[in-house]
């Protein structure tokens, strides 16, 4: 009996100690409630796609002459700009060739009646002197004929001296004829010993290896001493500023994709938006996957990465009148996307099926009317 008269006392302290749920919801301040209207706002009609990015340009830069590499000056990552020296073959077998070829040219030049050095190989072959010396002979023998062929006729000397001077005189004329070929073939010898020389001279310079373009060094394909064939890849060098954004756009919307359109881009990893135009599209629609393959450039600040995954949206209508709510208006619950508004001071919550959303808007694309109120920030129940 005692046990349950205490029980008793402790049941009534209890309820008169804890106050009812009505009146601690009485208690509670009431939240402020943020709102904003349904209206038509104008929204940029966009194509989402995803693609990769990609080196603007790549090159694998190798020799053009064979021989043992010398030095290289780059290494995985290093930036290289337009005809920096990248590595250098060994040289000393190609200068001592452009040596050996200079000489050959002086002596041809020599053989000509040229100075050794000098630019100009220009040669009048009848101022040469063996070409003046025949020349002079054949003046001569000319001159013979003639007369003996005068004295024949008065008389004076027989038909047998005349016919040798006859002779004297077309020998001389061979003997002329060869001097003057023989000049010409000295002067061909001599142009050729010119391209040897510039031949060996550009095989000298070609043992420099050189970038083709501002870039980076993406990989390294020789060691100093190695020895390299001619055409032996030493690093490849890509350009990534620019990159290139390539992505397949489906064959519904190729037909609103244009040049120039606005691209804005978002990588995994950044929270950073960038931009770009498109730049390049494919002339075809591929028949096995019924795509568009698309090209954009997107300035590149060094934070991208050639290879990397991206998602972007296309621009291709950049003003277009839509119903819109502001985005945190949205509930997504279970799948199913709704509004809460404010119907004569009561909340209601409304289904809507949504469509693009840009910055702080969503499009609304059924469910709500524009003016209606909408809660900013609502909580299912």
């Amino acid at each position: 009996m005692r046990v349950l008269i205490v029980g008793l006392v402790l049941l009534v302290a209890g309820c008169k100690g804890a106050p009812s749920s009505a009146e601690a919801q009485e208690k509670e301040p009431a939240k402020p409630v943020r709102t904003d209207r349904v209206a038509e706002r104008m929204l940029s009609t966009t194509v989402v796609v995803s693609g990769t990015l990609a080196a603007f340009d790549r090159a694998t830069v190798g020799v053009k002459v064979p021989g043992r590499l010398q030095t290289i000056a780059v290494d995985l990552g290093s930036a290289v700009t337009r005809g920096q020296l990248i590595a250098r073959v060994d040289p000393t077998d190609y200068r001592i060739r452009l040596d050996t070829a200079e000489a050959a040219l002086a002596q041809a030049r020599a053989r000509l009646g040229l100075p050794p050095e000098g630019a100009s190989d220009a040669v009048d072959p009848d101022d040469t002197p063996s070409v003046r010396a025949a020349r002079a002979l054949l003046d001569e023998a000319r001159a013979t004929s003639q007369r003996f062929a005068s004295l024949h006729a008065g008389g004076l000397v027989s038909k047998a001296d005349l016919d040798q001077a006859v002779s004297a005189a077309r020998v001389a004329e061979s003997r002329y004829q060869d001097a003057f070929e023989e000049i010409r073939n000295r002067q061909a010898v001599m142009s050729q010993r010119r391209a040897e020389v510039a031949l060996a001279r550009q095989q000298l310079a070609d043992t420099g290896v050189y970038a083709s373009f501002h870039g980076v060094v993406e990989r390294r394909h020789a060691s100093p001493g190695e020895f390299l064939a001619a055409g032996a890849p030493v690093a490849d060098v890509v350009r990534v500023n620019p990159l290139r954004f390539r992505a397949e756009v489906p064959e519904r919307d190729a037909a609103n994709i244009r040049v120039g359109q606005n691209v804005q881009l978002s990588v995994d990893g950044s929270t950073r938006a960038y931009t770009g135009l498109v730049t390049r599209l494919s002339p075809t629609i591929t028949e096995r996957s019924r795509v568009l393959i698309m090209e954009a450039d997107i300035p590149n600040d060094g934070v991208l990465r050639a290879g990397s995954f991206a998602r972007a949206s296309i621009v291709t209508n950049a003003s277009e009148p839509a119903l819109t709510v502001p985005a945190d208006a949205v509930i997504t619950f279970a799948g199913i996307q709704k509004v809460v508004v404010l119907e004569n001071g009561q909340r209601k919550e409304k289904p809507v099926t949504l469509g693009r959303r840009m910055g702080q808007w969503t499009e609304v694309l059924s469910g709500v009317k524009a003016g209606e109120v909408v809660v900013l920030n609502a909580e299912t129940r």
